[in-house]
């Protein structure tokens, strides 16, 4: 028996990357997971693969009736929720605001947090009674970026600090019914997309050059996949393991506290 038999989780964006891989270790910890993805084929796969143990919902994070379909799939097929796993984003590539074209800036904005933050709020709102008939717990996928700067650009970033503020807030407001935390993971081999103008046909996990770049920086000096994050999901999920926690994001990055600050160019006093 696992740490979450018994337990039905939901979990948006369940198809692909860390969300593939929060589904695949909460199946084998012994939970039920409904899989909220929008590719279709991404969703028949993790289906497949987890037969009896896996339902998927396709739609889109952003219309509020997809996430009222998840939550009911998850009482009709499975007959409860306990966990809520909030984990669709989009990046938007660093890009400077000095590099955003001014008129298109309000539509890159308005999808990036769209999906980034709005998604969650609507994935939350659906499923919160369910939640607090279990005493149930929240987790939501922030990033490193939540924390520091220079892991993507102002939108991406902002909208990542934006997730920390609603893990605090919404663990004020549940409480004390709900637990609600996020995992804050690093630079990570997934295919996380950009917003549609800013690099929306990129995957990350292709991004070679970029990922090797960033495993410099990190003190553990290599850049994580998504199977080394899941035992967080997991112990957060676990009211044996983490029920005296709520309003705390768990940073999963490889070290970057420890990294010290980002040598400062000298100045011209200080040239050789």
């Amino acid at each position: 028996m696992g740490r979450m038999q018994g337990q039905v989780a939901l979990v948006t964006g369940g198809g692909d990357g860390i969300g593939r891989a929060v589904v695949g270790r909460y199946v084998r910890e012994g939970a039920k997971v409904i899989v909220l993805e929008r590719d279709k084929r991404l969703a028949e796969e993790v289906e497949e693969r987890y037969p009896e143990r896996v339902a998927a919902v396709i739609g889109d994070a952003r219309d509020p009736a997809t996430h009222v379909a998840a939550t009911e799939c998850a009482l009709t097929v499975f007959g409860r929720l306990d966990t809520y796993v909030g984990n669709v984003g989009v990046y938007d590539y660093g890009a400077k605001l000095d590099d955003l074209e001014l008129a298109e800036l309000p539509g890159n904005f308005h999808e990036l947090f769209a999906t980034n933050v709005l998604g969650y709020l609507l994935g939350v709102r659906a499923a919160s009674s369910a939640l607090r008939a279990n005493r149930g717990s929240v987790i939501l996928t922030g990033s490193s970026s939540g924390s520091y700067a220079g892991g993507g650009g102002a939108l991406y970033v902002a909208s990542k600090h934006a997730v920390v503020g609603l893990v605090r807030q919404l663990a004020y407001e549940f409480a004390p019914d709900v637990r609600v935390n996020g995992i804050a993971p690093g630079a990570t081999r997934t295919g996380l997309t950009g917003v549609a103008a800013l690099g929306g046909d990129r995957r990350l996990r292709e991004e070679t050059g970029l990922l090797d770049g960033i495993a410099k920086t990190i003190p553990l000096g290599f850049v994580s996949e998504p199977e080394h994050h899941t035992g967080l999901y997991v112990a957060l999920a676990c009211p044996a393991d983490t029920g005296f926690v709520t309003g705390a994001v768990l940073p999963s990055d490889g070290g970057l506290e420890v990294r010290g600050r980002r040598a400062a160019r000298p100045t011209a006093l200080e040239q050789p």
